[in-house]
């Protein structure tokens, strides 16, 4: 994907990965959670507008009886018509039933941001990527726990597996 080209609402999806409360509030860089957070909910906002679907992962830990506090997404991010998605591992895609749950959409194309790049995001996207999605990672709507994670991620990785853009950069086709 370059600046120029525009994706197709009927076959994008937006994935978010783990915009928990006790997430987004850890020390994280090259940006802090808030920032990661603004620019998620306004990507959210323009796949809505697009009747683009988003998707809302977040995790739970197996096996205890309660889970931690700030353990559910960040108030006001998951809206009607947004699939939320509980996962127990560090991807998304394991036991979920969210492969199904696209297909039934056609989707084909999956555009991820959230925290933390090097895990939950990426481990999302390498399952994605097996599956044949279409991957787009958006840079500046990620953190990780350390400049360098993030860095190996969107450096190294997500380029093998996709395109790497800036949220500016992604566009919905319209009409």
């Amino acid at each position: 994907m370059t600046a120029a080209d525009a994706l197709d609402p009927a076959r994008t999806a937006l994935v978010l990965v783990d915009l928990m409360d006790r997430i987004v509030a850890l020390p994280l860089e090259p940006r802090k959670g808030t920032d990661v957070l603004a620019a998620a909910e306004g990507l959210a906002d323009a796949f809505r507008s697009a009747g683009a679907p988003v998707v809302l992962i977040r995790v739970e830990r197996p096996g205890v009886a309660e889970q931690p506090p700030g353990s559910g997404l960040v108030a006001g991010l998951l809206r009607d018509g947004d699939l939320e998605v509980v996962k127990r591992s560090i991807g998304g895609f394991q036991g979920t039933g969210l492969d199904e749950r696209l297909r039934e959409r056609g989707i084909t194309t999956l555009v991820f941001g959230g925290i933390a790049t090097n895990l939950g995001v990426e481990s999302t996207a390498r399952a994605a990527a097996d599956l044949g999605y279409d991957l787009v990672f958006v840079e500046d709507a990620m953190a990780a726990l350390t400049a360098a994670e993030h860095q190996a991620s969107v450096g190294l990785d997500f380029p093998r597996l996709g395109s790497v853009v800036a949220a500016s950069q992604v566009r919905l086709t319209t009409g």
